[in-house]
């Protein structure tokens, strides 16, 4: 016979009501940190599991939320999904995680399986630029919250970032080190994010009566590899560059190994920043000059806005909540040779 644990067990083996065990359970009210203790260790040596899918019965919530990413292999979206799988969990939800693989249809699919689950909310960093399709969703009572990208139009909440500034003062940077001929590697697509960072490298160039245009090439993908051909092509095309900006570290790395590749050096022949700031970024060799892309804070952002409208679902003004940047200054700049 299988013995299962309810919470009236735990409240007999800690000696408090259920009241109180359902409260630390739950954290829908303030409980001492002696009795919080009390109720956890009973918990542990009960071997107590939760029974999920009867809360949700009885609130008709299922506390799972869907989290849609273009691309989970990338180490900027891995480290966005971890950060928002922790900040939901400590408020007892639970993230079901779809990859659309930057393509519109497994997008769509993904969006018809997350809502298949009765999730109680969706986060999504978008591939699509029309707001139609997220209007919908919200009209429909599901609360969404985009993530990283801006679309135009759009009812739902928005966390993101001022891309424009980020390569700004990275280019910026580039320039106050005596920089003239500087690169920039482009994505392959026009997401609203790539077209404000190109937009930031151009606004510094002008500023400083830099030409600009020249020197802009595309990847043919978002990889490494892609990152290193789009590098070897701009080093064909312009060959006295002296710095690169590329439009995340992904490719910024790509790019130094192409660099490399030449037997030219990063930075004393070729200055290199990335952005995103990922973890990879601080092991290389040179370690790489990015701008740090605030991933936890995000994370905590963005679940924060999701459950408010889960909790609060009157349709209201879409909130847009931007994070600062900050560039993180390494070895793979420095001043350009004379």
């Amino acid at each position: 016979m299988i013995f299962i644990v309810t919470i009236k067990d735990i409240a007999k083996r800690a000696e408090v009501s259920v009241a109180t065990v359902s409260h630390v359970i739950n954290k829908t009210r303030f409980v001492s940190d002696i009795l919080q203790d009390r109720v956890k260790k009973a918990i542990e040596d009960l071997d107590y599991h939760p029974n999920i899918m009867a809360g949700s019965l009885r609130s008709r919530k299922t506390r799972v939320v869907g989290l849609i990413v273009p691309d989970n292999s990338n180490q900027l979206f891995a480290a966005l999904s971890k950060s928002i799988e922790q900040v939901s969990s400590s408020s007892n939800y639970n993230v079901m995680l779809c990859n659309s693989s930057y393509d519109f249809e497994m997008e769509l699919s993904c969006i018809g399986v997350i809502r298949s689950k009765k999730v109680d909310g969706l986060i999504i960093i978008p591939t699509m630029t029309n707001p139609d399709l997220i209007n919908q969703l919200v009209d429909n009572k599901l609360p969404v919250v985009i993530l990283h990208h801006i679309i135009n139009g759009c009812r739902a909440d928005s966390v993101i970032v001022n891309n424009i500034k980020g390569t700004y003062e990275a280019t910026l940077h580039l320039i106050g080190l005596g920089h003239r001929h500087i690169g920039y590697i482009d994505r392959p697509v026009d997401l609203p994010h790539s077209i404000e960072r190109l937009k930031g490298y151009r606004k510094a160039l002008e500023e400083k009566g830099i030409k600009k245009d020249d020197y802009i090439i595309r990847c043919s993908g978002f990889n490494y590899i892609n990152g290193s051909e789009a590098m070897e092509r701009l080093l064909k095309r312009k060959p006295k560059i002296t710095a690169v900006m590329a439009f995340n570290d992904t490719i910024a790395i790509g790019a130094i190994r192409a660099i490399n590749d030449k037997g030219l050096k990063v930075p004393d022949d070729i200055s290199v920043i990335g952005f995103d700031n990922i973890e990879l970024s601080s092991f290389i060799t040179p370690r790489l000059t990015t701008v740090h892309f605030p991933k936890h804070k995000m994370a905590e952002a963005v679940v924060a806005l999701l459950l408010k409208r889960i909790e609060n679902p009157v349709i209201e003004k879409p909130v847009k909540k931007v994070l600062p940047l900050n560039l993180v200054i390494r070895e793979s700049t420095s001043r350009v040779r004379k």
